[in-house]
């Protein structure tokens, strides 16, 4: 059975990729637990992967499956899990799994590195390490737990966000399931097989009938046999002849190749004189003409001619280095000339861009006034002063129609609420009825598709069944048993005369008799051998003993020249020599890891003051920024209380300026009001007293004077009130209109008032805290640097010495083995000087211990010979006994098949009939569902 016995996780989701992780696994049972977040996840993970190959669900692609490289503050990571297992041969195993995360420009990059499988060499006890493609590591590990991929990946490793797949669907469950049985292979096994069978049947029949003609042909090979031997002896006595005549040819053609080399060496020396009596012609010949074109003779000297050449040569250079000179300063012009030119056009090109863009930014703030008057015009948002607006102008307008905006976008989305309320009911409704109606569909499906398959189940049996009717009808048992019996006895027969000649026991008496004159032929080899290399031994033990020496003053001067500074880093202590490098090492790797953590502190204590910075510097910009628009605030609104109210420009009066407005507009509302009502009591009155001739008021009874002078007093009344109400109504309507402007500038006095007493001094507190914690955090980082400064000075000073430790250390490695082989050479001279015998003696015992191993191993070739030949004999035999004991069990195996094939066909006669009874119920109950999922949708 195979075994987890431990995993080392480094780099993999949230664990460190600079520290490596050990779990161990006791046996029989191991819990994992922890917090959430704590990594138990991880684990399992780690172990499909390790096992399988396979990532888990949504690790998009290993992306996030190794250590985030954002996270380490770093542009690339890496991950690494080592698997030790016991396979179920009980060996030990090592899987290692190594993986990359890098951070490119615009995404993150994965890949798998590499992967190794370790294992212990059982003859030598060393650790061989195999390289695996990641495909055939994922084929490998599984067959060495003796567990299959599927069993492991689906059943002892499922990660928990797919422990429900046995609720899958079902040609997906069926897959699963396959893979974790085989039955998929099972089933194709069952085909192969069944075809195998066919096939062998037919090919039986064809080597039956050729079986009695490799019998005649068998009797005539044993004849053959006799004169192949009689062949092989003059095939021998030919072969020696023809590597004679071989050694003659090889002498003659050495003859022959010799002296084509040397006719070809004769032939390129005579193209050679050819060639150059060719040019000698042709250069003489170029020198007559030259000398003839010579329109007169100079007759200076050489010195004289080479005086005028060096001159000349000269003249030539100083043009030459003149012309370049110039050539350089035109190139310095042009370029000048083109990068001035390009200044020209880059300042007439920024200029035309800067006067687009102010037409543009005049054309967008005319297309906002306009729009912002559209908008107050169409909804009816109340009076806009004249075009242009300014920006505070434009402010204000904006926050009205976005007050406006916000209240229809509440009232449409509490229509919509309701909407998706009522829509939701009936859709889930309609879903309902509709998942019945799947759920009834799919059975009568299903029961269709059993009826089909075991219609075609009954076809398929009732073929079956006819073959095996027509096989049987050619089968005679009574000739097979006969035939089986004579076989039987035959075999009996052959068997009882090959262990009669007891073959077994002549071969290995004779293959222990070799072995023994081989090994006798090797001590002697051996002890020859050790002659001859005495003298060496000798030469080499001198050089070893000169080397060990060297050596020796080389680590004692090492130490001696690094004693001090080794007991300063080891706190006044000198370790033995062999201990030195792995001390200083531990040292150093133990500095080095303080000096990394405290240089990763360092990193986040910089990046936290920073952020802190940066915060602070948003929070003074959104102090400013809450300033301005105060002071923005208050000089709208205070030039609003001058345009209405000419006495009171300060907005400390708003309030007051606000109650006084609102009372006024009362007083004139309620004026007009009693105004408005007596106007419409004179035609009453006048009416009452003119039908009672009484007082309306107080019903005392007028006289024709009294009413008379009533009548014409009420007329007088009313004629004059319509001229006071006009009056009343027109300061009616600017109270009003005054007291409706000072309201709507209540909102931007509640903003200005709450960023005042609220906003202000709260982004005020948190810059006060973020500065403190500011502080705090500096000074923590200069602790942190300090520390920092000291470990890597003190790391600088133990990496000086690893280098040396090092080479003494493998100085001495090379002592202890240099003494080690000084001792053996020195046990091996000593050894070697008593009791040997001459060469002579050992060489004529090496001569007769092989003529005898050479005469031993023909009989042993003769022996064996003759074995194999009785036992192809015998396995003929067999083979012919077995084709007919598998013939008469055939025959009896296709006498039970019939009778299975028709209990089958009863069988299958009832299923169908119980599939056909259960369709009609179906059917049945599936209508009343389908008329109720369209009356749903219909109304939907």
């Amino acid at each position: 059975m195979s075994t987890v016995d431990k995993m080392l996780i480094k780099g993999i989701r949230s664990f460190d990729p600079e520290n490596k992780h050990v779990i161990t696994f006791f046996k029989p049972l191991t819990l994992i637990v922890g917090p959430n977040g704590a990594g138990k996840t991880t684990i399992i993970e780690c172990l499909k992967l390790s096992c399988t190959g396979e990532l888990p669900p949504n690790a998009r692609s290993g992306h996030s499956f190794i250590h985030d490289p954002k996270v380490a503050g770093e542009t690339e990571t890496k991950g690494q899990i080592k698997l030790r297992f016991k396979t179920a041969a009980g060996k030990d195993v090592v899987c290692i799994r190594s993986f990359q995360l890098t951070q490119k420009a615009s995404k993150m990059e994965y890949k798998a590195i590499e992967s190794v499988l370790q294992t212990i060499n059982p003859h030598t006890g060393e650790k061989v390490c195999l390289s695996y493609r990641c495909a055939d590591m994922d084929r490998e590990i599984p067959a060495l737990m003796g567990v299959s991929k599927s069993v492991l990946e689906n059943v002892i490793f499922v990660h928990q966000d797919e422990s429900n797949w046995p609720l899958q669907d079902p040609s997906t469950l069926k897959k699963k399931f396959d893979d974790i049985f085989s039955a998929t292979r099972y089933t194709k096994a069952l085909e192969v097989i069944k075809k195998l069978h066919k096939d062998q049947a037919q090919e039986i029949k064809t080597y039956k009938l050729k079986l009695e003609n490799l019998q005649t042909l068998k009797d005539a090979a044993y004849k053959l046999r006799e004169s192949i031997s009689q062949d092989r002896e003059k095939t021998e006595t030919l072969k020696s002849q023809m590597q004679e005549l071989e050694r003659n040819i090889q002498n003659v053609d050495a003859k022959i190749h010799h002296t084509e080399a040397t006719l070809k060496d004769l032939r390129k020396l005579q193209d050679q004189i050819s060639t150059k009596t060719a040019e000698r012609s042709t250069l003489f010949k170029e020198q007559q003409k030259q000398y003839a074109a010579l329109a007169e003779e100079n007759e200076d000297t050489d010195e004289e001619l080479m005086e005028w050449k060096t001159k000349f040569e000269e003249r030539i250079a100083l043009l030459e280095s003149k012309i370049s000179k110039l050539e350089r300063e035109m190139n310095d012009t042009e370029t000048k000339s083109s990068f001035l030119k390009q200044g020209i056009n880059e300042y007439i090109w920024e200029m035309s861009k800067l006067q687009t863009e102010a037409e543009a930014h005049m054309s967008l703030k005319n297309e906002r006034d306009s729009t912002i008057q559209k908008l107050f015009a169409r909804h009816n948002l109340g009076s806009v002063p004249n075009m242009p607006f300014s920006n505070e102008v434009v402010l204000n307008l904006t926050n009205r129609i976005k007050s406006r905006l916000m209240d229809l976008e509440k009232d449409l989305q509490d229509k919509k609420e309701s909407n998706e309320v009522e829509l939701k009911a009936a859709w889930d409704s309609y879903m309902d009825a509709n998942d019945r109606w799947k759920d009834i569909e799919a059975q009568k499906q299903a029961k269709i598709e059993i009826k089909n398959g075991i219609l075609k189940r009954i076809g398929e049996k009732e073929n079956e069944r006819d073959s095996f009717e027509l096989q049987i009808s050619n089968v005679n048992l009574a000739h097979i048993d006969e035939r089986e019996k004579n076989m039987r006895i035959e075999v009996e027969r052959k068997t009882n005369q090959l262990a009669e000649r007891e073959f077994e026991s002549n071969i290995r008496q004779k293959q222990s008799e070799i072995y023994t004159l081989e090994q006798k032929i090797k001590a002697l080899n051996r002890e020859k051998d050790i002659m001859a290399a005495d003298s060496e031994d000798r030469v080499k033990l001198s050089l070893k003993k000169a080397e060990l020496e060297n050596h020796k003053k080389k680590h004692k001067k090492i130490m001696d020249e690094y004693k001090d500074r080794i007991r300063g880093v080891l706190k006044g202590r000198l370790p033995p020599d062999k201990d030195v490098k792995k001390e200083i090492t531990q040292a150093f790797r133990a500095l080095g890891m303080e000096f990394d953590d405290l240089n990763s502190k360092s990193r986040e204590a910089e990046k936290e003051v920073n952020i802190l910075q940066t915060k602070i510097q948003e929070v003074n910009n959104n102090l400013s920024k809450l300033h301005k628009d105060m002071d923005s605030r208050k000089r709208f609104i205070e030039s609003k209380l001058q345009s209405l109210d000419q006495q009171s420009d300060s907005i400390e009066s708003y309030l007051k300026v606000l109650d006084v407005a609102k009372e006024k507009r009362d007083v004139q509302k309620s004026k007009y009001n009693i105004a408005d009502g007596m106007r419409q009591m004179f035609d009453p009155f006048e009416r009452v007293a003119r039908a009672h001739h009484v007082c309306p008021c107080c019903e005392r009874p007028f006289s024709a004077e009294e009413e008379d002078d009533f009548v014409k007093k009420q007329r007088v009344k009313a004629a004059s009130s319509a001229e006071h109400m006009k009056v009343l109504a027109l300061e009616s309507t600017n109270a009003d209109s005054n007291f409706q402007q000072l309201d709507k500038l209540r909102m931007i006095f509640e903003e200005y008032a709450k960023i005042g007493k609220e906003t202000i001094p709260s982004v005020q507190k948190n810059l006060d805290e973020l500065n403190e914690e500011l502080d705090q955090k500096s000074q923590a980082l200069d602790d942190v640097l300090g520390v920092l400064a000291q470990i890597k000075a003190d790391k600088d000073s133990v990496e000086a010495l690893v280098q040396p430790a090092e080479t003494a250390d493998r100085l001495f490695q090379e002592i202890h083995t240099l003494q080690h082989q000084v001792d053996d050479l020195e046990y091996k001279l000593d050894f070697r000087g008593q009791g040997v015998k001459s060469m002579e003696e050992i060489q004529l015992e090496l001569n007769t211990l092989q003529s005898t191993k050479d005469s031993l191993h023909n009989d042993l070739e003769k022996l064996r010979d003759e074995q194999r030949y009785m036992e192809n004999d015998l396995s003929n035999i067999q083979i012919r006994w077995h084709t007919l004991r598998e013939e008469k069990v055939k025959a009896a195996n296709t006498l039970r098949d019939v009778k299975k094939a028709e209990e089958e066909l009863d069988r299958l006669a009832e299923e169908k009939s119980q599939v056909d009874l259960d369709e009609k119920h179906l059917a049945e109950s599936l209508g009343p569902l389908s008329k109720e999922k369209e009356k749903l949708l219909s109304d939907y």
